[in-house]
């Protein structure tokens, strides 16, 4: 049995967490504010087209202290709080422990890695549509949730192998990469153009891609994004833009972004370190980013929450 503590039991890490939790694992929640108090009274409930999950008693708790060393920490907090929530695991740690972060973008595992020393950082990659649509309760969209994750310089270690095996107990669809970084940017070229696209237009992703003009957009900000990585060295294939906006029309009509749901809930956006990265690596690399820097300043006196009038 693995020890697992997930931080940040949302939309991603509460779904991966509540599998795992399933197929026997010992998994703790770290969780905060009604989510974390739901959990505890009921326990987390995930409903999903791939069976729905209910752990009750679940193991909920605001403070990592109380857990202890673990095996395994998948890290899925919003990126404004990597800081914070990155200092707040360091209880979690014993000599071999792997937090891997599943948050968005490409700067999450350098900077877990400044503040918890590189050897505890794996690099992960989900690609799932899921959010807590009550306290206690996640819900998971379309039959896509899966896994990608490994060391940050391609090893195979017992520890990746150890935790691939607790994935395949709880019939995850997760995959051990020698290329972390490659996956990294693979999803992160799609995802910015999803998360600045369906936030810019307000809308889910079907009537974006019908519109011959915000097909357009959408594939170009897939293409300044892929253009900054090239530039970066990352060695993505030559057809990614075609592939990713291939797999892009294959989802469901009503995908949206969590970057969407942030926006009309008034919350804060991970805007700066999404399509405002690549307007910022562009800038340092000289690549041209046009359509992610509509979408900066189109969005920018929303990132922080709703705009305070007057």
């Amino acid at each position: 049995v693995m020890k697992i503590a997930v931080m940040g039991a949302g939309g991603v890490g509460g779904y991966y967490g509540a599998r795992l939790a399933a197929a026997g694992e010992e998994v703790a929640f770290i969780a905060r504010g009604a989510h974390l108090a739901a959990i505890r009274a009921r326990g987390l409930r995930v409903e999903s087209a791939r069976g729905d999950v209910h752990i009750h008693p679940a193991f909920a708790t605001e403070d990592a202290a109380e857990v202890g060393p673990v095996d395994v920490v998948p890290f899925a907090v919003k990126l404004w709080d990597t800081e914070a929530a990155g200092a707040a695991v360091r209880p979690l740690l014993g000599p071999g422990t792997a937090v891997i972060s599943l948050q968005n973008g490409v700067v999450a595992e350098e900077r877990l890695s400044d503040i918890l020393g590189r050897e505890h950082v794996m690099g992960g990659v989900s690609i799932i549509f899921s959010s807590i649509v009550e306290p206690g309760v996640i819900r998971h969209t379309g039959a896509v949730a899966r896994l990608i994750f490994g060391e940050l310089d391609g090893a195979r270690s017992a520890r990746a192998e150890a935790f691939l095996a607790a994935c395949r107990r709880a019939r995850l669809d997760a995959r051990l990469s020698t290329n972390i970084e490659k996956d990294l940017w693979e999803k992160f070229v799609y995802l910015v153009a999803l998360s600045g696209l369906t936030s810019l237009k307000r809308s889910p992703l079907g009537p974006i891609l019908e519109d011959p003009e915000s097909r357009a957009m959408f594939k170009a900000a897939i293409a300044e994004a892929v253009a900054v990585a090239r530039a970066k060295g990352v060695p993505l294939a030559p057809d990614v833009v075609e592939t990713r906006l291939a797999m892009s029309e294959g989802l469901p009509g009503e995908v949206r972004s969590s970057m969407l749901d942030d926006l009309e809930r008034g919350a804060r956006l991970e805007l700066p370190w999404l399509s405002g990265a690549v307007v910022r690596m562009g800038r340092e690399l000289g690549v041209e980013t046009p359509v992610h820097s509509l979408i900066v300043d189109a969005l920018e006196r929303h990132a922080m929450g709703r705009p305070r009038e007057g």
